[in-house]
């Protein structure tokens, strides 16, 4: 029964361990599965991050609201923002539709 319960303490601080991002980059700013998000893309960096448009991070999982809220805010107050998105070949057709 001892080896039981010493054995699961064991595994809650594996598991724990293994679900928080290795690194710091944003940590406190955004919640954690935000964070993993960004990680498996490999943006560690608010450089890195800027090179991207705000819709595609919003697509990655953990990246509701909330989250977007509290990342542009940091964002804005190190002099960074999200890279402008380029209009789709669609949205060009339609635009050009309202001029004729």
């Amino acid at each position: 029964m001892i080896n039981l319960v010493i054995m699961a303490g064991c595994l809650k601080s594996v598991c724990i361990d293994s679900a928080v991002p290795k690194g710091n980059f944003l940590q406190g700013i955004i919640a954690v599965p935000a964070r993993r998000a960004l990680e498996k893309e490999k943006i560690d960096s608010l450089e890195k991050l800027s090179g991207y448009s705000e819709k595609e991070i919003r697509q990655m999982h953990g990246f509701g609201k909330v989250n977007m809220k509290k990342l542009k805010i940091h964002m804005k107050e190190n002099h960074f923002s999200f890279k402008e998105r380029m209009p789709d070949f669609t949205e060009h057709q339609e635009k050009s539709r309202n001029y004729v």
